[in-house]
């Protein structure tokens, strides 16, 4: 491993890891199921050079900006690791925001250079009006697209570039954190926030050659980006590209390239737990009681700790279907449902569920799963303090974190810094509790925080949770005055589902919803169901678009006509 406490910057460290693994294999590129590129440490070192050189020539150097908006593939890489080479402050935006969106941000944190997939740069460019573009843009895809921008294979110079230091101190990224609208938050992250993160998630995960990572999340999200690309750079591991993620392509690539590491966000997790319960009841009766008893042995054997050499020996058929090497699954982005950790752990798969929020570098807690700890998101990495403000009798409050991976501040924003971070402790507007052993217990968004009639607090995302595993595609708790007209006050809980196609009837949903919504207490009960026939918007990492989706129920729900009573019949 390349010691990120050696190094002050990025680009420093990623030219040591390039020399010190110079033969191994970086980066695997598949597309739709065929494999199109295939990288030593060296091949993405010449490549990155080569683009860096373009950039030397065009006077691109330390502090300078330079935005990315590509979809995942082996470009990314190449050019990032170019412009931090360079000392350059890199900007990963997401690909999937519109291009009005993108304009915003771009005129937001004004990078001089811009690297862009071709049918992004026509849509940017037609939806351009008043906006400004960066001086250089660079086209990657086809030439045709190219107009008025240079093309990929023009920005490539010979030579050797010269490798332009940083000081821990200054900007390496500068990342959008996910939702963003309106008033744009770009968090100006420093090469010591990502050199102290690195430090402490190899300390608990330490990668190596050997190591093969599926990259699945897009590489401008903060997970993917520290443990999909960093991270495995700085250990000499390979990371496995996907440019279509269907279903069938990430099952057949876990098999075909013997992946041993992934990072996922629960909805995908979820999904995976669906077809492999599926598959395991489609087994003949003989077959299911025998797979029983081999998960009830393994979990007595591996003494309720996930062990994936134990598993791979007992419950081989399921593993070998994730190609027999799985030795963790890294989830986080969003809240995780506590059953469905438990399923996995217990198949011998190791799911190390964390938190954390760009503000903080990525991660802020890991579970170390020794023992598991399903219903939490594990302890504060090393170097991580955490505190809880303003708790409650229930030890409920707002979650603030001080380490050295917490970000500088807001671009062009010390109003909304100084009431982020206080004293040197980040405020991330997360309620949660700390249990005895210092695992933390995330329970939802202050902002989302429901006052009943009562006076009870009502945490929607705690509540959703009941209902984790009915048969829809999307479910969401609001409060239903949200909805009402000016001036009267509806107290009821409602839960939005969204059906997905060829998904359960109303009546099978309303059916199970009933069972889950009996279980609760009274006061976080739902008292009624609206059935949304959309895609619920979402954030890059999967979160529900909470304002968004109230905005379109407002303007389509009837609160007299289309609510579906949920009380006993």
């Amino acid at each position: 491993m390349v010691d990120p406490a050696r190094h002050s910057s990025l680009g420093g460290a990623l030219e040591e890891s390039f020399l010190k693994w110079s033969h191994e294999i970086c980066l695997v590129e598949s597309d739709r199921g065929r494999e199109v590129a295939r990288l030593t440490f060296e091949d993405v070192r010449a490549r990155a050079h080569a683009f860096a050189a373009f950039l030397e020539a065009a006077s691109f150097g330390g502090g300078d900006r330079a935005a990315i908006i590509l979809t995942n593939q082996s470009k990314w890489h190449i050019a990032a690791c170019a412009i931090l080479h360079r000392g350059g402050v890199l900007i990963p935006l997401d690909a999937k925001l519109s291009a009005v969106e993108q304009l915003e941000l771009l005129d937001h944190c004004r990078p001089s250079v811009l690297v862009i997939e071709d049918h992004l740069w026509r849509a940017l460019s037609k939806a351009r009006g008043a906006y400004r573009l960066p001086e250089r843009i660079v086209v990657i895809g086809s030439r045709d697209a190219a107009q008025g921008a240079v093309h990929w294979d023009d920005a490539q110079r010979d030579g050797a570039p010269e490798l332009v230091m940083r000081a821990r101190s200054d900007a390496a990224c500068i990342v959008y954190s996910s939702g963003t609208a309106g008033r744009p938050k770009g968090c100006v992250l420093t090469h010591e926030n990502y050199l102290e993160q690195l430090a402490a998630l190899l300390e608990l995960h330490p990668f190596s050659p050997g190591v093969r990572y599926l990259s699945i999340l897009p590489t401008n999200h903060a997970i993917d980006f520290m443990v999909g690309f960093l991270g495995p750079y700085l250990c000499g591991a390979t990371v496995v590209h996907l440019r279509a993620i269907r279903p069938e392509l990430v099952r057949e690539a876990f098999v075909t390239h013997r992946i041993t590491h992934v990072a996922l966000v629960p909805s995908i997790l979820k999904n995976l737990e669906i077809a492999l319960r599926a598959r395991i009841a489609g087994l003949p009766r003989s077959k299911r009681i025998a797979f029983a008893l081999a998960r009830r042995a393994l979990k007595i054997a591996s003494r309720g700790r996930p062990n994936a050499r134990l598993g791979r020996k007992m419950l081989s058929p399921i593993h070998e279907a994730f190609g027999g090497a799985l030795e963790a699954i890294f989830i986080g982005g969003a809240p995780a449902d506590a059953s469905m950790l438990r399923f996995f752990h217990d198949l011998g798969i190791p799911v190390a569920n964390g938190y954390g929020l760009t503000e903080a570098g990525t991660a802020v807690t890991l579970d170390r799963n020794d023992p598991p700890n399903p219903e939490t998101v594990g302890t504060p990495l090393p170097g991580v303090e955490i505190r809880i403000r303003n708790s409650g009798p229930d030890g409920v409050g707002e979650v603030e974190v001080r380490s050295k991976t917490v970000m500088s501040g807001y671009l062009d924003d010390p109003e909304l810094t100084r009431e982020t971070i206080v004293d040197g402790w980040l405020r991330t507007g997360d309620l949660g509790a700390l249990d005895h052993s210092g695992h933390l217990r995330i329970i939802g968004r202050t902002k989302n925080m429901i006052v009943t009639a009562g006076g009870k607090n009502v945490y929607p995302e705690d509540v959703e949770r009941a209902f984790a595993g009915i048969p829809v595609q999307d479910a969401c708790v609001i409060a239903a005055h949200v909805l009402s007209p000016p001036g009267t006050r509806d107290e009821r809980l409602l839960l939005v589902i969204g059906l997905g196609p060829g998904g359960a009837s109303v009546d099978e949903v309303r059916r199970a919803a009933r069972l889950r919504n009996h279980s609760l207490p009274e006061a976080r009960r739902v008292r009624g169901m609206i059935v949304v026939r959309e895609h619920f918007p979402r954030t890059a990492s999967l979160k529900v678009k909470r304002d968004e989706l109230v905005e379109h129920l407002r303007q389509t729900v009837d609160l007299q006509r289309d609510v579906v009573d949920l009380r006993e019949p």
